[in-house]
This record gives structure tokens, C-alpha cells and sequence, in this order.
């Protein structure tokens, strides 16, 4: 995952994710943004960006809405997959579905482990769209984006740490990927 304050150089043959920084310290302004996201593209490649998360307006449903739509078909002209992130607030009337590729699960911790997030991350995956959930940084919070069915997830833990918090972080995923959850997959 990169964002235009961080400099992240993306490392030969991985994949990458490009978030806004709109979370944060890292909004650079709208024009500033996309000209920081063609350049991460042309120089790292379309075919190994996952996404790019359109500007949002954090943990306000209808201000994102109104923020991200112009974005959403600009993110795809790079040929990359645009992400709408759902906020405190969205329903499906405040989602543009077929606009975008991925759902990206923003918003306050409260309103991305509830139901409504795990019920609009069911609909994407019924619609054929990959699920993200932003700031995993626990062994729970990586169990509810698993059962929840998110394809991928990001956050902080490894970076504070890292010597410390690789192996733990680590055994998460072991134990996810081998112990069945006692609830079942969403839907």
C-alpha cells in the first residue's frame, strides 16, 4: 500500500495498492493526487496495481459519494480498478455500484465490524467486486475481514515494529488460513 506522503518505493515484481491519504496526514489536494497516482502507475505498472482508492471524505457516506464519483472512471482510464470507499453512513443508495471494482472498507472501526459493512461487503462479492478492509491490525480485526469475505486487507501493526511484529502477524495468517472459523463464511 502506498499514498503520496509516504515515498514508498514498491519493490520489483510486487503487487501494489495506491490509497489517497485522505486518512491521515497525506492529502496532497485532488490534481496534486492524480498526478502522484499516474506516475506510481507508469512507473510500477497497471498490471500490478490492485487498485487505487478514490478521494473520500472519512466517515461521511454522502460527502464521499459526492467526492469520489468524479474519480472513479478517471482511476479506470489508467487501467487500473478503481476502489469506492464505503463510510459511516452508506447504504446502497449512497454506493455507485457498477462505477468501481473493489469496495473498500472505511469508515470508524465501529461501522466497519458492524452489519451493514459486512452486508454491503456480501453484495459486492455477489456482484463479482473484491472486498478491502482498511486498518487490520489485530488478529481479530483480520478474522472479521475473513469471515466477512475481504480479498484483501491493510494496516499499520507490521510497521510499528517490524522485527517484533512479522512473526506474530504471521501466525494470524497461519491460524486463519488453517483453522476454520466457527461461524461459517458470510453468506
Amino acid at each position: 500500500m502506498t499514498t503520496p506522503a509516504q515515498g514508498n518505493r514498491i519493490p520489483d515484481g510486487a503487487l501494489y495498492a495506491c490509497d489517497n491519504g485522505k486518512f491521515g496526514k497525506g492529502w496532497p489536494g485532488a490534481d496534486a493526487w492524480y498526478d502522484w497516482l499516474t506516475r506510481t502507475v507508469d512507473r510500477y505498472g497497471a498490471d500490478r496495481c490492485l487498485w487505487a482508492v478514490a478521494p473520500d471524505v472519512p466517515f461521511d457516506a454522502a460527502s464521499t459519494l459526492a467526492e469520489s464519483r468524479p474519480w472513479l472512471s478517471k482511476i479506470r482510464e489508467l487501467g487500473i480498478p478503481a476502489a469506492f470507499a464505503a463510510q459511516d453512513g452508506c447504504e446502497d443508495d449512497l454506493i455507485p455500484w457498477g462505477e468501481f471494482d473493489v469496495l473498500f472498507l472505511a469508515g470508524s472501526t465501529e461501522w466497519k465490524i458492524g452489519p451493514t459493512a459486512q452486508r454491503l461487503a456480501e453484495e459486492a462479492t455477489t456482484r463479482g467486486l473484491k472486498v478491502h478492509m482498511g486498518r487490520v491490525n489485530s488478529r481479530q480485526r483480520l478474522r472479521i475481514a475473513e469471515v466477512y469475505g475481504c480479498d484483501t486487507a491493510d494496516g499499520t501493526y507490521l510497521a510499528f515494529g517490524p522485527q517484533q511484529n512479522l512473526p506474530q502477524l504471521l501466525s494470524w495468517l497461519r491460524e486463519i488460513h488453517l483453522a476454520p472459523c466457527l461461524f461459517g463464511a458470510p453468506g
